[in-house]
């Protein structure tokens, strides 16, 4: 005689739904990755503009300050000037406007240092032109504008523009509202590393605070 064999009971598994985030959470979530994209998006504009691009044969040169100390020229300071002297060695006779004016913690106007600096490396004092009211780089393309306009100087063959790389495309932006046309450009390296990787953080979000508020 054949037993039937008992059916065993049905095990029932509850399914797994997961807990659902909140909704402040995703809004939070999606701003973050919104603005590592943004910024990503600038940065690669920073990047972009931190190489040598010289147009034509300019005759004006423009080096934008930066910090002064007791002893001379910061270190990224310098990094300008000698990328200048470097192209001036080949163009002695060209105009240099150096612009930069006097911070509460310097001992003179920037463009009093670079024009000793470059005067102490061989370059004519009759050359350049000193810009020694301004305090950012809005004004340092501004204020030298006037000085030229003032001296009489041409500007219709193009300027070049020296600072360190990560600088140039917001220099070059700011130029353009100054004023200046066919802007050509030298970037400068930044031998401070630690002041490097700073600044190509703060870069972007400079850019962004010039293009709306440097007018």
């Amino acid at each position: 005689m054949i037993q039937k064999r008992e059916k065993k009971p049905k095990i029932e598994v509850a399914s797994y739904k997961g807990k659902r985030m909140p909704l402040v959470l995703k809004v939070f979530l999606t701003l973050i990755l919104a603005g590592v994209l943004v910024f990503g998006a600038l940065l690669g504009q920073v990047l972009s503009g931190a190489h040598d691009d010289v147009n034509g044969d300019p005759q004006v040169m423009i080096i934008l300050g930066c910090q002064l100390h007791d002893w001379g020229p910061s270190v990224m300071l310098q990094d300008r000037l000698d990328k200048a002297l470097d192209y001036l060695a080949d163009h002695p006779d060209m105009t240099v406007v150096v612009a930069g004016g006097q911070g509460s913690n310097e001992p003179t106007t920037e463009a009093q240092g670079m024009a000793d600096y470059l005067a102490d490396h061989g370059f004519s004092r009759e050359n350049i032109i000193l810009e020694d009211q301004s305090h950012n780089t809005h004004q340092n393309l501004t204020y030298a504008a006037q000085c030229l306009e003032e001296t009489g100087i041409d500007v219709k063959e193009g300027v070049i523009i020296v600072s360190n790389g990560f600088h140039l495309t917001r220099a070059k932006m700011l130029a353009g509202r100054a004023g200046y046309e066919n802007v050509s450009v030298l970037a400068a390296p930044s031998s401070h590393t630690p002041t490097r990787l700073k600044m190509y953080i703060r870069e972007p979000l400079a850019l962004v605070k010039s293009f709306v508020f440097d007018r």
